[in-house]
């Protein structure tokens, strides 16, 4: 009882340790919540109508398309820039495909699997011409090869596999993916026509406007025009108080609307290059290069072991497979002959250059083949030889390639498919043979893993292909040099401690600082340079006045420091920000006032000819449809064209504020072109009219969409 009593005593005491518990319990849990959601909010790329992209969507995105254009283009890989134009693409289409789909769902529209399979049946979709399934005979998409292709591959997953050679499975398995990416192209593509459709069906014409189109179309009038420039009035003798700038600017602040949010910068980029001393030990490094090529036709080795940008191909190639200035020196070159080393100042190259023969070879081959494989080497090549037999006893060659499960497809193969890439031995025996063989010639090649039998069955592009050995070495700077550039540059960062501290350094240390303004987070490059990605992050998310640490960018042969100017926030523009466009919007709105004014009174051109800063000229075949310029003020002023509607011959016409001046006109003369007016013409033409301004409709879903692009912090 007594320690039931002392509880009790303590009671208040107890539920305040019991109650700071539970607070510390629950603020754990909502702090880890915070730090979770955080987490998950650094690994989004993008946002549209509040649905979040993570990188991992987007990536995968991302591969899909860069498998489908490898797959269509034969390559295995994207260079560094196609890679980041692969990206944008992915992007655009994935928020354009988004917006249009999030409006579509509001008004009911779907593609349905009948309406996909008919597309499929019809075969005459531009997006299904870019896929292998197409007719021989009638060029078009044939639904019933993607039948067969698609029973195929799935035989071939169920069944025993080691009877297909592992690249034929390969090859399979890719056009399988590409097909997913195309079906799923296709249908975001008819779902978005539905739309546009829908959207084009609700714009209408009607006869009046029909006709008011072909009157400005046909109806010409000559004219004589008094000109005065706004270059007449002295700028000196424009005031500009801040109440009329603050008027204009409110009268025109939707011109000064900001939708995505911009940086300006200002920055000093140094590129590191090759010092004389660089330059002459590679010159005498490529002299001895050369004097190894004029000693042996053996080149493989030395152009290996040179580094060389340009590989040595096993196979004679084409002359538009070397690059340009190699191309310049053919003509130049005999049999046997080493030429270098030279510079060549369009790539900053020396080069070196031998040539072992010159052939004439077939640019395309068009072939077909079986893929013999086998548990064994002894069994595949046993197996061919039964083949081979088989064909020159007169056996149909589809007929045997698909009792191996291979359709025996007849392929072109092309010079630009195999030049510029590193070959074996074997492939390049197979290619030397099909460029040799004859016009229904077949041959049984023997490899490691197996056997291919070819036969070829046409020849064409008859042209010279060249044996050519070339050591093509980048100028680059040592490690050196490098180090000085790079010890200069830091010193002058360490200086630099704000905007004002760099602009003085720059002069000093012989450095640039240049400006850029509005830079948007889309962007992927700060100063023309590559590899800045960290730069745009640090851009980004620094406050204004900042100046960023020392960056190592491009090729690894540039430095770079920026400093924050100001940062553009979504929303209008502030008038100090663009206080000199609006000064020059009203300084130009009272010249046009002074000068109409003068012309006010004006009742033919004579009287114009009397103010001071006029001159007059004639325009011809003026319409309310065209664009005139302007000679005396070097303009197009539409504004003329404008007035001309509903005029008669002898009318005088103005004052006209038009973009470069004010102006008074006569017509002279008036006529008509010839053409009969049709009605339903002139309503389709007004309504193509109409449909290229809803161009705009894309900018207001955007808007509407709220889209957030923050890729700029991941690729």
């Amino acid at each position: 009882m007594a320690a039931l009593q002392k509880i009790r005593s303590k009671g208040v005491l107890l539920i305040i340790i019991i109650g700071l518990g539970l607070f510390a319990f629950i603020a754990e849990e909502f702090f880890r919540s915070i730090e979770t959601t955080a987490n998950h909010s650094k690994m989004q790329v993008g946002k549209i109508y509040g649905q979040t992209i993570s990188t991992q969507e987007f990536q995968q995105m991302y591969e899909n398309y860069e498998s489908a254009l490898k797959f269509m283009r034969g390559t295995t890989s994207l260079t560094d820039v196609e890679a980041t134009q692969a990206r944008d693409y992915v992007w655009q289409m994935h928020v354009n495909y988004q917006l249009v789909a999030h409006e579509c769902e509001a008004l009911g529209l779907t593609v349905t699997d009948s309406e996909m399979q008919q597309v499929l049946n019809e075969g005459s979709n531009p997006i299904l011409m870019q896929t292998p399934f197409r007719n021989e005979k009638t060029g078009r998409f044939d639904a019933n090869m993607l039948k067969t292709f698609l029973q195929e591959y799935e035989k071939m997953l169920t069944e025993n596999t080691t009877q297909f050679p592992q690249q034929y499975m390969e090859y399979y398995a890719s056009m399988y993916k590409y097909w997913g990416f195309i079906e799923k192209t296709l249908r975001e593509n008819l779902l978005q026509q539905k739309y546009q459709v829908l959207v084009a069906k609700s714009i209408l014409s009607n006869p009046i406007e029909a006709k008011m189109n072909f009157d400005g179309q046909v109806d010409n009038s000559n004219i004589l025009l008094a000109s005065c420039p706004f270059t007449a009035v002295p700028e000196k003798d424009i005031n500009v108080t801040d109440g009329e700038l603050k008027a204009k600017y409110d009268a025109t602040k939707e011109e000064y609307r900001q939708y995505v949010e911009s940086r300006d910068i200002k920055y000093v980029s140094v590129k590191v290059n090759a010092s004389e001393k660089d330059k002459e030990e590679l010159m005498k490094e490529m002299e001895g290069y050369a004097e190894k090529l004029k000693g042996t036709n053996d080149v493989a080795n030395i152009v290996r072991n040179s580094n060389s940008l340009v590989s040595y191909s096993m196979v004679p190639v084409t002359k538009k497979s070397l690059p340009a200035d190699i191309q310049n020196q053919l003509d130049s070159l005999s049999v046997g002959s080493v030429k270098g080393p030279y510079y060549n100042i369009a790539d900053n190259t020396d080069n070196v250059i031998k040539l072992m023969g010159m052939v004439q070879e077939p640019d395309s081959v068009l072939i077909r083949q079986i893929q013999v494989g086998g548990t064994t080497a002894e069994e595949a090549h046993k197996r061919a030889d039964s083949i081979y037999a088989a064909l020159q006893g007169g056996a149909q060659f589809k007929e045997l390639a698909k009792k191996y499960g291979q359709q025996g497809d007849s392929a072109w193969i092309t010079s630009q498919q195999y030049e510029n890439s590193i070959m074996d031995a074997d492939n390049a025996n197979f290619i030397k043979t099909i460029n040799n063989l004859a016009v229904g010639q077949t041959k049984n090649m023997s490899f490691e893993q197996g056997n291919i039998i070819i036969e070829v069955l046409a020849r064409k592009a008859m042209t010279t292909k060249y044996d050519i050995a070339v050591i093509k070495r980048t100028v680059d700077f040592s490690k050196e040099t490098y180090n000085k550039a790079y010890n200069d540059f830091s010193h002058f960062v360490a200086t630099s401690t704000d905007l004002k501290a760099m602009e003085a350094n720059a002069g000093k240390s012989g450095y640039t600082v240049e400006s850029r303004n509005d830079l948007y987070s889309s962007e992927h490059y700060v100063a023309n340079v590559s590899n800045t990605r960290e730069t745009m992050k640090w851009i980004f998310d620094a406050k204004d006045g900042e100046i960023s640490p020392l960056y190592e960018c491009g090729q690894n042969d540039n430095l770079l420091i920026v400093a924050l100017v100001k940062t553009h926030k979504v929303g209008y523009r502030p008038l100090e920000d663009v206080k000199e466009l609006v000064r020059a919007a009203v300084v130009r709105d009272k010249k046009a006032n002074q000068l109409a004014e003068k012309l006010n009174n004006v009742k033919s051109i004579a009287d114009a000819k009397s103010v001071s800063g006029v001159t007059v000229d004639t325009l011809k075949n003026v319409t309310f449809t065209g664009d005139s310029f302007v000679k005396a003020t070097g303009a197009i002023e539409p504004s003329i064209n404008g007035s001309i509607w509903g005029k008669k011959q002898n009318d005088v016409v103005g004052p006209i504020k038009g973009n470069n001046g004010v102006y008074v006109y006569q017509i002279i003369s008036q006529s008509k072109q010839s053409g009969k007016f049709d009605a339903k013409l002139q309503e389709q033409m007004a309504i193509q009219m109409h449909m290229r301004n809803l161009n705009n409709l894309t900018s207001d879903l955007y808007l509407d969409g709220k889209v957030v692009d923050k890729r700029y912090l991941f690729f």
